[in-house]
């Protein structure tokens, strides 16, 4: 069986799928999968507050103090610290609890606030890791159809100047579903 290619052009924007540690890209924006107290914590939030520094931490601090916690399907962006990247665009994507507590809605939302994000600040270039499907067991499946889904909607629905979305997915499993997704998408 033939596996879909790993890229796909949308207008101006090409979607890339790579096996990769984003916290070693240079992208204008690297996303965290982050938790709503935005103080780091395992997976990916773990990584990239531990190699971005204390720089990224004392933002989070400072945008927390402001709104209390970061609800789920939101975004905020604070400085890339020590990372390659320029920024770092912090998103809560929801816990998996069986499917039907708004959680599509909710991680749709995820991508969608981080790609509007993005555009607001004029970035060109994003990474996003495969958000909630590590601590917070979304399905890799079904959460891959809805990152590509998302992406798509958001590149055919509003002008953007992002012209790369790169996908940096942790292990084979993980390329194995978005390669299929992308097949479907």
């Amino acid at each position: 069986m033939e596996q879909p290619d790993t890229q796909k052009q949308i207008k101006n924007t090409l979607i890339k799928l790579e096996l990769a540690d984003i916290t070693t890209l240079s992208f204008d924006a690297v996303v965290n999968a982050a938790n709503s107290s935005l103080m780091g914590g395992a997976g990916v939030d773990g990584a990239i507050h531990y190699t971005g520094g204390p720089e990224i931490l004392k933002e989070c601090k400072q945008i927390i103090k402001k709104i209390g916690t970061l609800e789920s399907g939101k975004a905020v962006i604070t400085t890339g610290g020590n990372l390659p990247a320029r920024y770092v665009i912090h998103t809560v994507g929801p816990i998996w609890d069986g499917g039907t507590h708004r959680e599509a809605e909710l991680l749709t939302s995820a991508y969608r606030e981080s790609l509007a994000l993005a555009d607001s600040k004029g970035l060109v270039s994003i990474a996003f890791p495969s958000i909630s499907t590590g601590v917070f067991s979304y399905p890799i499946f079904e959460a891959s159809e809805i990152a590509l889904t998302a992406i798509r909607d958001y590149i055919l629905n509003n002008p953007t100047k992002i012209t790369l979305v790169l996908f940096a997915l942790f292990s084979h499993l993980d390329m194995g579903a978005y390669r299929r997704a992308m097949g479907k998408v």
